[in-house]
């Protein structure tokens, strides 16, 4: 359905493709409906892939393969065949889903909209990870009905996490100078406020403004309900190599406006995206795999 015919929010209500919960619709209704409380769920369900060692497991090569996973059905699919119990009874850290922060966030996403809640995944930059850097990052931002606003979780850091960053906010309302969505971090690096050396992964260690375009059309992207994984690449999103040139940043400026208010940009968001530069094809590279994949 066309985000022009249903209010903003009922938009971000309704389950879409990589929001629905799917068969798991009954086991998810049985959890409580607070962000804080979903995000306490999934983290007995899921575990970061890179974070692994922190919680005493080894992750082998072959456990991989469900961060490649798009959509949160799939995902609780596979959550629910290792074990059948109830989704709120956490696992073993071995037996929970390997995933990153953006399994979490379309997760938690999909199963605030289950209980009427809208939400929606965000693609942008953390910068309260102790790195000095704003590192590559995905975080839901649901509606606050009680403040009549837009919050930001990260449904990601545990309290063994919050063990190593230490973040001095509540992580169910993360401020906007802490996380920047793709459209903010283009801005300022637009606009000299912000070095793109700075924006990308440390750990690699890997930036610059290639990193930010691609992360601003992710998160157009799932402004339209289509998140797709962190390395999916598709359109005119650059490469390390790539020299973006006037015309292209001229597109991405234009881009980052829109995401900058989505509530008032919506059909017009999904109208730049027709331009083929940014549509999402039925078929994404996949560069983790190096391989085209049908999303």
């Amino acid at each position: 359905m066309s985000p022009a015919d249903l209010d903003t929010r009922e938009f971000y209500t309704r389950p879409a493709t990589m929001t629905s919960v799917g068969e798991q619709a009954p086991l998810v209704k049985a959890l409580p409906g607070d962000p804080g409380a979903l995000a306490a769920v999934l983290h007995g369900l899921v575990i970061h892939e890179h974070m692994t060692g922190g919680y005493g497991v080894t992750l082998a090569e072959e456990d991989r393969w469900t961060v490649h996973v798009r959509p949160a059905a799939d995902l609780l699919a596979e959550i629910v065949k290792r074990d059948p119990r109830p989704l709120d009874q956490a696992r073993s850290a071995e037996g929970r889903l390997p995933g990153n922060c953006r399994h979490f966030t379309v997760l938690e996403a999909a199963l605030l909209r289950a209980h009427g809640t809208p939400a929606r995944a965000r693609c942008g930059f953390g910068g309260y990870f102790g790195t000095g850097w704003f590192e590559d990052h995905w975080v839901t931002e649901y509606w606050d009905a009680g403040q009549q606003r837009w919050r930001l979780i990260d449904a990601q850091i545990d309290d063994v996490q919050q063990g190593w960053f230490r973040t001095e906010f509540d992580l169910t309302d993360v401020p906007r100078d802490q996380f920047l969505v793709g459209g903010e971090a283009w801005r300022r690096f637009r606009a000299g406020e912000a070095d793109p050396a700075k924006f990308g992964l440390s750990q690699l260690p890997e930036a610059g403004d290639w990193w930010i375009a691609g992360n601003l059309m992710r998160d157009g992207a799932a402004l339209l309900n289509i998140e797709l994984l962190p390395w999916d690449c598709w359109g005119a999103m650059p490469t390390p190599a790539d020299v973006i040139g006037d015309d292209l940043a001229g597109l991405f400026d234009r881009l980052a406006e829109l995401t900058l208010a989505p509530d008032d940009n919506v059909a017009e968001l999904r109208r730049l995206y027709e331009d083929e530069r940014l549509r999402v094809p039925v078929t994404v590279r996949n560069a983790v795999r190096n391989r085209e994949e049908p999303i």
